[in-house]
């Protein structure tokens, strides 16, 4: 028998706070079939990367190359970027975050907020997504100053090692019951860093990985697109954290799709979800009719739409890079309706 893993009743650090992420069943098929949501935006900072950003400064400290009063610094879109303004503060280190304008502003005025220097590798105010530029001059700021690290997210282990307790999590609560584990590949830190330990108990767990179209991890043409803190951008390197051998199917989900989701699921449930989450529960939906009864699918979800008003939940944004179709979000709002019954 798995027992529920419970947070202290009293904390007394931010970081204490972190996990034991609530789940959220979204809907389900007369077979039985259930699709559940892990709703990291329950971490502080709303998401699930203050996890990996934790570990990624505990593994430093342990090596010895994080010492009193460093520096950490890390390209990042956002969300990392809040979880290490937060461990850093925690625990008496400076934060530097290598941004571009593709961030949500939100998540910028949040790291800076908490403390951060914001370095902007494109400071034109253009919405390029400048992945490759920002882990180049994140590096070579590292390499110009003894007392700092470049965290590195995407080929730093220690990112997929703070995930594994999302896979105990999981397991506990779920008592072993997960067939079907789907998330977003970024950095690939979650789904693989969650997937492997939740193999250790479920060895037979499908893993789906969902990409944004334009992204390149699983292949197909490179081109931009607006789901921010996912997916591998045309120049940037797939990250040594993406484990194909893991991952069962490799998925695209496009911008419009992915918003549409996020859209529609505020409007059904008043969840707020964000553009990448949205994307995954859009793959999600679609495989609900194909699935085997009384399968049990668990979307992870990175992080929560309250940081995306200006974005994905603004009309004025979305007519204006033409991301709002009204038939795809009538196509979703008529699968939750028949899938919730309601």
């Amino acid at each position: 028998m798995h027992h529920a893993l419970l947070r202290p009743a009293v904390v007394s650090r931010v970081s204490d706070l972190i996990g034991y992420t609530p789940l959220f069943e979204l809907c389900r098929t007369e077979n039985g079939s259930r699709l559940l949501l892990k709703l990291e935006q329950f971490n502080p900072t709303g998401t699930a990367k203050i996890r990996m950003a934790r570990q990624m400064v505990l593994d430093a400290e342990e090596r010895g190359e994080l010492r009193p009063g460093g520096r950490i610094i890390e390209s990042t879109s956002g969300n990392t970027g809040l979880g290490l303004a937060v461990i850093a503060a925690e625990r008496g280190y400076t934060f530097t975050a290598v941004v571009d304008n593709h961030a949500c502003a939100d998540k910028l005025r949040g790291m800076k907020a908490l403390g951060t220097e914001l370095v902007y590798v494109v400071d034109d105010g253009t919405e390029e997504l400048a992945t490759a530029a920002r882990e180049e001059l994140a590096e070579e700021m590292a390499g110009q100053d003894d007392n700092a690290i470049f965290t590195e997210q995407h080929n730093n282990p220690a990112n997929a090692v703070g995930y594994h307790q999302v896979g105990r999590e999981l397991d506990a609560a779920l008592d072993g019951r997960v067939d079907v584990l789907i998330g977003a590949v970024g950095t690939g830190g979650g789904l693989c860093g969650t997937g492997r330990e939740l193999r250790r108990t479920v060895p037979d767990v499908t893993i789906v990985g969902v990409e944004p179209k334009g992204s390149i991890a699983f292949g197909g043409p490179a081109h931009d697109y607006y789901q921010s803190g996912t997916g591998t951008p045309e120049g940037a390197t797939i990250g040594a954290l993406v484990d194909f051998d893991l991952i069962d199917e490799g998925v695209k989900v496009g911008d419009i799709e992915a918003f549409a989701t996020a859209r529609v699921v505020a409007r059904r449930t008043g969840l707020l979800i964000g553009g990448s989450a949205g994307g995954v529960v859009y793959e999600a939906l679609t495989r609900m009719a194909d699935l085997r009864p009384d399968t049990t699918m668990v979307a992870l979800l990175n992080d929560g739409g309250e940081k995306y008003m200006d974005t994905v939940f603004d009309d004025d944004w979305m007519h204006a890079r033409d991301l709002i179709d009204p038939t795809v979000e009538r196509e979703i709002d008529e699968v939750l309706t028949k899938l919730r019954g309601n």
